[in-house]
């Protein structure tokens, strides 16, 4: 008798699937609703290591715009600079559509008053109509923008480059972050990964500071033109090697991060063009409403804008508009206590992103280190004085700049990943994935039970991480990919479900082997990755299952000899099996107490885990290719390598987890101890008084 281990490559259809791959110099880009940053690592001695692209205007920031003017296409600064005159013409707010269905995008630009022609495509997908006959959906028209983004990086590095890194949102979905690498895709770039950009802040925070006298808790508040949110992160230091020394690195940890995708400066901004644009009516009346009118409502929001950003050091602004309509000039002023009263409700929604991030992580505010402030937004006054009365503080913290902190971090991630550079400074960083995602397994057999909805990743898992699922499955069926429902889900999303993919492959397997003794039921492997990038995906999936085979042995032929070699063979094969699927399940149940467990960031450092976790990987790769039909002593020489790794990290680890027990323990004999000294102790007294 003898057994068999068999693995099948399962037949996976997933509806929708994004690979790229090039070599490229590195850049960032910092892509907001309305704006983008570029910034260049600079490979060439002398220069300063990393610097913000200049665009053609002299300006380190750029529009996000691209326009379509008599069959000419225009971006950035010249398109808008004929925003005013042809509105519909000029596309603005693209990141904020990305991976948007036709009626999220519908909604949107009519709550913004852009007046887009938008039109639905056979997938329920928006695109915009740039003539009568010429239609660009959401990603080519912010491809545009994004090889604007490389070619501004090209021109100041005076280099090719290719590799960027891109910040996004935390509450940026599987679907928005797809979205972002198709456009990047059709740009001719390689996105070596996404950030999100509260960890973009963090890296610049963190680079050149020390944080070997303790750990610190700080808030990175950011409110952009149309999303605030609130992130918690944990910095410290821990002990590295460097050269044979022993030295202090720093690193940090994304802790957890809330968010409102709904408010931003941009509502501000509409709070006060319904202001102006009312007392415009009332000016001019016969009935008239200007928000009817695109050109005078983009002249009014430009010039609104403007009087913002002016209330914000001066207690009062004036506004005027040339011809706003029916060549009707229109002034007016405004206070800032009237701004102040017009945005009166946004001011508390304002503070929910950071009470929501106290709240989940049991911190109190007094337990926060700094509070540091990103994003345009971040610079109206009231907002700043709502967040200093919640934290009881009389300064908030500024050491970033608003505007750059986040494309600079960027940059610094770029550097990181890109082979060939090697920081100075090196700062350790864990972020999380913003969603908890679950797997439900569907076919005609299935119920829709608990057995079939499987949590997959819970929410603020390491990113990037792999996860592996293994159960007993005889018949194809069906994986869905969702969001948990019970947690947060990206803005104006409909349904949890985002992928779907066809397990194909075990009811044949299994009727090809039914006939073959099959010792164990067939088991299926799941393989997934959570990229760095935040995007979830199956990568592998596979049937496994063991078949006995009995051999008749014909008699004349069999002595003592043959048949100890026949013993042997057997004894070898199920110990080959064993030790297969031992190097199996410790590959797996050790990246899973390195990747979850926090007990485990207390006794070794991020770079410790990493370089474990890259081991693990490597094993497990060689497991499942030139390692299939590999003998007992090969696997049990990468299980030994593997022991080796971890073994230092589990004694430390066996020793935090023991030490509240001993601690515990020793307190109870001393106590014991000192009760029986006592006891004596009162013996004796007694013994010599008598």
């Amino acid at each position: 008798m003898r057994n068999m281990l068999f693995r099948l490559g399962v037949s996976l259809s997933l509806l929708s699937l994004f690979l790229f791959k090039s070599e490229s110099a590195v850049s960032s880009i910092d892509l907001g609703s309305e704006w983008l940053k570029v910034a260049v690592v600079n490979l060439k001695p002398g220069q300063i290591p990393i610097t913000i692209a200049i665009n053609e205007m002299s300006k380190r920031k750029s529009p996000a715009l691209v326009a379509f003017q008599s069959e000419t296409r225009l971006l950035a600064e010249e398109a808008a600079g004929i925003v005013a005159r042809y509105p519909d013409k000029v596309f603005s707010n693209l990141r904020d559509m990305v991976g948007k269905p036709y009626r999220d995008v519908k909604r949107f630009t009519d709550a913004m008053y852009l007046p887009f022609d938008v039109v639905e495509d056979f997938r329920g997908a928006a695109m915009i109509r740039v003539s009568d006959d010429v239609s660009y959906s959401v990603e080519e028209l912010l491809g545009m923008i994004l090889k604007y983004a490389a070619n501004l990086a090209e021109f100041h590095s005076k280099a090719m480059v290719k590799d960027m890194v891109i910040s996004v949102p935390p509450y940026f979905g599987q679907a928005e972050r797809k979205g972002l690498m198709t456009a990047a895709e059709l740009a001719g770039i390689n996105v070596i990964s996404l950030i999100n950009e509260h960890s973009g802040a963090a890296l610049q925070y963190g680079i050149d500071k020390d944080f070997s006298n303790g750990s610190r808790h700080v808030i990175f508040y950011d409110m952009g033109s149309s999303s605030t949110y609130a992130a918690l992160v944990c910095f410290s230091a821990y002990n590295a090697k460097e050269f044979g020394k022993t030295v202090s690195a720093n690193q940090f940890q994304v802790k957890d991060v809330r968010w409102d995708s709904g408010l931003g400066g941009q509502n501000m901004e509409l709070r006060l063009v319904e202001y102006f644009a009312d007392e415009f009516n009332k000016q001019v009346g016969n009935g008239v409403d200007v928000r009817k009118y695109p050109k005078a409502m983009a002249k009014l929001k430009k010039q609104v804008k403007r009087t913002k950003e002016i209330l914000s050091a001066n207690t009062a602004a004036p506004i005027s508009v040339e011809s706003l309509h029916d060549d009707r000039d229109f002034r007016s002023t405004i206070t800032r206590e009237k701004f102040e009263e017009l945005c009166g409700d946004l001011w508390d929604k304002s503070l929910m992103p950071v009470k929501e991030v106290l709240k989940h992580s049991g911190l109190q505010a007094d337990d926060i280190y700094a509070v540091e402030l990103i994003g345009g937004a971040t610079r109206v006054p009231k907002l700043q004085v709502k967040l200093l009365e919640y934290f009881g503080r009389k300064d908030l913290d500024k050491h970033l700049d608003a505007d750059e902190a986040i494309v600079l971090g960027a940059a610094l991630h770029a550097a990181n990943l890109s082979d060939g550079i090697k920081l100075n400074r090196k700062l350790g960083m864990v972020d999380g994935s913003s969603y908890s995602f679950f797997m439900e397994l569907d076919g005609p057999d299935l119920s829709k039970d608990g057995d079939t909805r499987i949590l997959l990743v819970p929410r603020m898992k390491k990113l990037p991480s792999k996860i592996f699922k293994s159960f007993n499955r005889s018949k194809d069926f069906e994986l869905l990919l969702a969001y948990d429902n019970d947690g947060l889900l990206p803005p104006g999303l409909s349904s949890p479900l985002f992928a779907q993919y066809a397990v194909s492959g075990l009811t044949d397997a299994a009727n090809k082997y039914s006939s073959r003794n099959l010792s164990s039921p067939i088991k299926t492997n799941l393989h997934f990755s959570l990229t760095r990038s935040g995007i979830l995906s199956l990568d592998l999936a596979e049937a496994a299952f063991q078949v006995t085979e009995w051999i008749e042995v014909p008699k004349r032929n069999l002595t003592v000899e043959n048949s100890t070699i026949a013993s042997s063979n057997d004894a070898e094969r199920r110990r080959t099996a064993e030790l297969k699927n031992n190097l199996e399940e410790y590959i797996y149940a050790t990246k899973e107490k390195f990747e979850t467990s926090e007990d485990f960031e207390r006794i070794s450092s991020n770079d410790e885990r990493q370089s474990v976790i890259k081991k693990l990987d490597e094993v497990q790769e060689w497991l499942y290719t030139d390692g299939e039909d590999a003998t007992a002593t090969e696997f049990q020489e990468r299980l030994n390598l593997l022991k080796a790794a971890t073994d230092p990290i589990f004694f430390r680890f066996k020793e935090l987890t023991a030490r509240p027990e001993a601690v515990k323990f020793a307190r109870r004999y001393l106590t014991e101890l000192q009760q029986s000294l006592d006891g004596k102790l009162t013996r004796n007294e007694k013994i010599e008084e008598k």
